[in-house]
């Protein structure tokens, strides 16, 4: 059992190696042996060993703990929410597809029980989220290497904590990097009720910037409404308001977006663009209604209007682990001030993972299911 500490060892000629590590127990850490001899701890994981329908592919099965190497770290896995890209993984549509069988899950918060000699980043009882994609967090615990884990203050909000790796990151990145925007600037996004929307609001406020949030129209719109203004939204629109010609008055009295996120496409994303500032960027992060962006040439030549995407992936090959631990520990400052909070978030025990991710795929559902291990 992991609170004891008992953890395979492989063996090494016919003679089990035994080493010291940290383990955690009854509050608390300490040296203890290990052993090959020690009986190995069985785990519960999402698996899926081909790609399709998540509901269909993905099955909650018995694993071995991997064994705890110099450099390894042994994690309980507490908290694991089911983002658009784990299931666009599982169905073989994203730009990192990993090996199968694979467990799925890219993001979540786990507190490390057990470290190897060799680890000198974390100690049992901290609380460490994935530093990159392709992890597989749902589970109910795991050996990863030191290099794969980013430790996080452990009284974080436990939905923050799981949650943090990447919306918020996506969120801050793209206000952050493509214009060099000012407090009092405006930037508007479509599907704004989602994990990155949400996050794009707060951070947008803390940062003193005006936003204009385009969300579809739905039953409880006024709920959402009310919900996103709650959070720090200006102004709430639908995509069929954002149509309007009275839309050309509103931007009188309100700057001109100089930044427009896009996670739509289609129609929605041509919308952002025609209110746009002249010389303004559009960054495209999702394609939620799976159609092509359609740019006009008079807003590419007149209004000189740029098309850029981002992605996540792509931002930590391009940055070192240095500058990812930085964002999250400037996204962990936000939270504990207050200023970013986790989406709304339904908990569901792993054992009904099927009913989380059916609820995940359904349209209009602005409520993040995350997977809770105890």
């Amino acid at each position: 059992m992991w609170g004891c500490g008992a953890l395979l060892r492989a063996r090494t000629g016919s003679r089990p190696r035994r080493e010291l590590f940290l383990a955690w127990d009854r509050g608390g850490f300490a040296a203890a042996p290990y052993s090959a001899s020690a009986e190995s701890s069985r785990v519960r994981a999402l698996v899926y060993g081909h790609h399709g329908d998540p509901a269909k592919v993905v099955e909650l099965k018995n694993q071995e703990l991997a064994a705890v190497g110099g450099s390894d770290v042994h994690v309980k896995m507490l908290a694991a929410p089911i983002n658009p890209s784990d299931i666009n993984m599982i169905q073989g549509n994203y730009g990192l597809l990993p090996k199968l069988p694979a467990v799925g899950g890219n993001e979540g918060v786990g507190q490390v029980v057990a470290v190897g000699g060799s680890v000198t980043g974390v100690k049992p009882g901290d609380w460490v989220i994935p530093a990159n994609a392709g992890l597989g967090t749902w589970r109910t615990e795991a050996v990863f290497s030191e290099e794969a884990l980013i430790s996080v203050p452990n009284d974080l909000p436990l939905q923050s904590a799981a949650t943090l790796s990447v919306n918020p990151c996506t969120a801050y990145r793209m206000l952050m990097d493509f214009e060099q925007l000012q407090p009092g600037d405006c930037v508007i996004q479509n599907a704004s009720n989602s994990g990155v929307g949400q996050a794009v609001i707060q951070i947008a406020a803390a940062l003193g910037l005006r936003t204009v949030n385009v969300v579809r129209d739905r039953p409880d719109l006024q709920k959402l409404t009310d919900r996103l203004k709650s959070l720090g939204a200006e102004h709430v629109f639908t995509e069929d308001e954002l149509r309007k010609h009275e839309m050309k008055n509103f931007f009188k009295d309100m700057p001109q977006p100089r930044l427009a996120l896009n996670c739509v496409g289609g129609k929605s994303s041509t919308e952002l663009l025609r209110h746009l500032a002249p010389g303004g960027t559009m960054v495209t992060y999702g394609g939620m209604a799976k159609q092509p962006i359609i740019a006009s040439v008079s807003q590419l030549i007149f209004k000189d209007l740029k098309l850029r995407g981002f992605w996540l992936s792509q931002w930590k090959k391009d940055h070192s682990p240095a500058q990812f631990k930085e964002l999250i520990l400037t996204l962990c400052g936000l939270i504990g001030r207050g200023q970013l909070t986790a989406p709304a978030c339904s908990e569901v025990p792993l054992q009904d993972y099927q009913r989380a991710l059916e609820a995940s795929m359904q349209p209009f559902m602005s409520s993040k299911q995350i997977l809770t291990m105890c």
